[in-house]
């Protein structure tokens, strides 16, 4: 490498407008108010409605109906007049005029096989019969139904600070989630013969009414999820006398219910650090095949819950520890057939108190009494204190280890939804990152605590580098609407995960980021936040400036792919003849030796000048690297107008290296280099995204080390989704482009099957 010398060092003018990818989000973000503050925190005049429903519920084992009689005690404590209130109707996503039928894309390609066909053709008389609305004295109201949303016209105004109590009686065929599909439904065991309900969105419910959307009702096309308000639940649920049911809340009547020696064990679960098993496999086998055509009504009561779900069946198991949170008891349970083992008795109780325990440590503490996990297959759906989980073992007890790995991950993940949206209540509807991207960064660092190198899907920031990569035509901003989404699973858990854990680990730094989110946990727990009131609490508690990360992350669609594109080595000039003049008659020797010098020294037999001795002029004759008298006096006249601190520096021997980056991708991150001398040593530098504040496309940096460096690499620790490894390194390095570990491509293979093969021969 030449050696250049440096005698100045030159000022670059500065860009004296701002740029765009670090443009404040004033623009992008609503203007706070009384009701949410510019600190990201809920306003002194923040306020939310409250929904209290009493329910009466019934499940027809012979026919899969389910009916029920609801009271709704809706309270205003907004400082608005309501003319009318808004229900939610989602199970009409199934009647014959769903919107979410018609708007589907389509093409014959889709269709590869007959089942395909015979799917597209599936119909039952799915939604709901609304059979009356009346209000309390029994009078009739008016109401309206408009495919997944339903208007009650009220004979006069709702005022602030009142209430309004009215009732509804309903009843829809529950759907065959193997034949339907959905997040609720029921399955069909074929050979015991008997079903197993998952229960949700089963009953008509208040939409939210904020100072943000006023009404959020917009319709329910089937992915955007639910926004509901907070309020208190009696529920009593009525159904075959030998199921066992599992909801939200806590049961009140477990007495009249559970045998001596289940309720013996029921408490001494509420002790336990293990689970504790309740209902035994063998009873419930005895139950399969009795199948009780008596009913008993279990009653549930749940305090500012957002929504209510459960689960019943007469294939029950059923289990429960406890999980101490900050002096509090969390009772944490699954209920789950004979099909889920030995999968569900092994790990899925002890998966849901992990998880508490976890989430409370990074969030907030976990505030409800129960913790459920129930099984289903192929469903994996979150309520208040209840969730339905798949992960199914073969038929012989034997599990493939991406079975085993997904099991865990869907269980941690729905159980995980009880702090995003179900107590962080953000709006579903409308911003799916807000609860799935959220809940997805917990549950990366919630597994990491389960296993030592859990072969975690999302989180990690090269994990979502190929997604990043893609045709931009179908990538969407993580600011889209949740219906509007290409790409849905990278897009709205994916990519937010890594945006969080790009920030707690490069761009805050753990101690930053963690006080950060905790304080958004805090501010909003059993409230409804916003995207601004996240991005404003990020940044209120940790004093770093964001705008630049949530716009480019959020807002954008640009990639990670920051290449070193120029790297210049220097050294000081020291003045010094002996040295200077030594090295410059090394760079010459050095220049010289190349094919056609020494090709010369053989074929050119003799020069004009070495012929001519007139041809050597004074220029010709003197030794230019050779140190005079006048040299000596030069370099002694130089030192002396220096102090000892700077002669000691132009004599250190120091090594400078300018570097120059090259933004192609087009989303801003910090540099991370890792530099390697010729001593084999390595240093890491870190530098702030900020670098890119004025200049966006290309910025250089200068580095002075001791030793010399043989090589660089950027982003050595694949901690900022870079698309392309191969412009990170100098000299350039050939490097793959998926860096994922062996664990995190478990075989689908069931290798237990395979190795009793093995034992027996086969």
């Amino acid at each position: 490498m030449k050696k250049l010398i440096l005698l100045l060092i030159a000022i670059t003018s500065l860009n004296c407008f701002a740029q765009k990818k670090f443009a404040q989000l004033d623009q992008e973000l609503p203007t706070a108010n009384e009701f949410r503050t510019a600190s990201g925190a809920p306003g002194n005049h923040y306020y939310q409605q409250k929904a209290d429903y009493k329910m009466n519920i019934s499940i027809d084992d012979e026919t899969q109906k389910l009916s029920g009689i609801q009271t709704i005690t809706y309270t205003n404590n907004s400082p608005d007049q309501l003319n009318y209130l808004w229900l939610q109707l989602d199970q009409n996503i199934y009647s014959e005029n769903s919107d979410s039928k018609l708007i589907e894309v389509e093409k014959m390609e889709d269709f590869k096989s007959v089942g395909d066909i015979r799917k597209r053709f599936f119909d039952y008389d799915g939604g709901f019969k609304i059979e009356q609305i009346t209000s309390t004295s029994g009078q009739k109201m008016r109401y309206f139904i408009n495919k997944t949303m339903m208007r009650i016209d009220l004979d006069k105004p709702l005022m602030p600070k009142t209430s309004v109590s009215f009732q509804i009686k309903w009843w829809y065929n529950i759907n065959d989630r193997m034949a339907v599909g959905g997040r609720s439904g029921y399955e069909y065991f074929e050979k015991d013969k008997n079903y197993l309900y998952t229960v949700a969105q089963f009953f008509p419910r208040m939409c939210v009414y904020n100072d943000v959307t006023g009404w959020q009702n917009k319709q329910f096309l089937g992915r955007g999820e639910f926004t509901l308000p907070f309020g208190d639940y009696e529920v009593s649920i009525t159904v075959p006398a030998d199921h066992v049911v599992g909801a939200t809340g806590e049961c009140q009547n477990y007495k009249s219910l559970l045998t001596a020696e289940q309720l013996k064990k029921l408490d001494q679960a509420k002790k336990s650090d293990q689970p504790i098993i309740i209902v035994t496999q063998a009873e419930a086998e005895k139950a399969e095949e009795n199948k009780e055509k008596k009913t008993k009504t279990w009653i549930y009561k749940a305090t500012n819950v957002r929504d209510f779900a459960f689960a019943s069946s007469r294939k029950f198991i059923w289990d429960a520890q406890n999980q101490p949170v900050n002096g509090k008891n969390v009772l944490c349970m699954s209920y789950y057939p004979k099909e889920g083992n030995p999968l569900w008795e092994r790990y899925s109780t002890k998966l849901v108190a992990h998880t508490i325990k976890t989430y409370s440590k990074f969030t907030i503490d976990y505030s409800y009494p129960v913790a459920i996990s129930v099984h289903s297959k192929w469903i994996g759906m979150e309520y208040p204190m209840i969730c339905f989980n798949g992960g199914r073992p073969e038929p012989d007890g034997t599990y493939s280890e991406g079975e085993k790995y997904g099991m865990w991950g869907v269980i941690i993940h729905e159980v995980g939804h009880n702090f995003f949206p179900m107590i962080i209540n953000s709006d579903e509807r409308q911003w799916t990152w807000m609860d799935e991207g959220l809940n997805t960064f917990v549950q990366y660092l919630t597994e990491q605590e389960w296993e030592r190198g859990y072969p975690s899907r999302r989180g990690p920031a090269h994990m979502i580098a190929d997604y990043m990569r893609g045709d931009k035509k179908f990538i969407s901003p993580i600011m889209t609407n949740s219906e509007s989404i290409f790409q849905f699973g990278n897009n709205a858990y994916g990519k937010p995960a890594t945006a969080l854990n790009i920030l707690r680990e490069t761009v805050m730094g753990r101690e930053l980021f963690d006080f950060a989110f905790k304080t958004y946990c805090e501010r909003w727990k059993f409230k409804h936040p916003t995207p601004a009131d996240f991005f404003r609490t990020m940044e209120d508690a940790s004093a770093v400036d964001l705008d630049w990360f949530w716009r480019g992350w959020f807002y954008g669609t640009d990639n990670v792919d920051i290449a070193i594109e120029d790297v210049k080595w220097f050294q000081l000039n020291t003045q010094n003849p002996d040295l200077e003049k030594s090295f410059l008659k090394d760079q010459k020797i050095k220049s010289d030796v190349h094919i056609g010098v020494e090709r010369n020294k053989k074929e050119i037999k003799e020069t004009i000048n070495e012929k001519d001795a007139n041809i050597d002029d004074f220029y010709a004759k003197r030794d230019i690297y050779k140190v005079d008298a006048l040299d000596r006096k030069e370099y002694e006249e130089f030192k002396s107008k220096l102090d000892a601190k700077d002669l000691e520096l132009l004599n250190a021997n120091k090594q400078f290296y300018e570097i120059q980056f090259s933004n192609v991708g087009g989303l801003v991150m910090p540099l991370i280099l890792e530099f390697t001398f010729v001593n084999g040593k390595k240093e890491v530098i870190r530098i702030p995204a900020e670098i890119w504040r004025q200049y966006e496309d290309k910025v250089s940096k200068v580095f002075i080390f001791d030793q010399e460096v043989t090589s660089v690499r950027l982003d050595p620790f694949l901690e900022t989704a870079d698309t392309d490894l191969d412009n990170n390194s100098w000299p350039k390095k050939e490097i793959p482009s998926r860096y994922q570990l062996f664990k995190q491509q478990q075989s689908k293979e069931n290798l237990m099957q395979r190795d009793k093969r093995m034992n027996n021969g086969n």
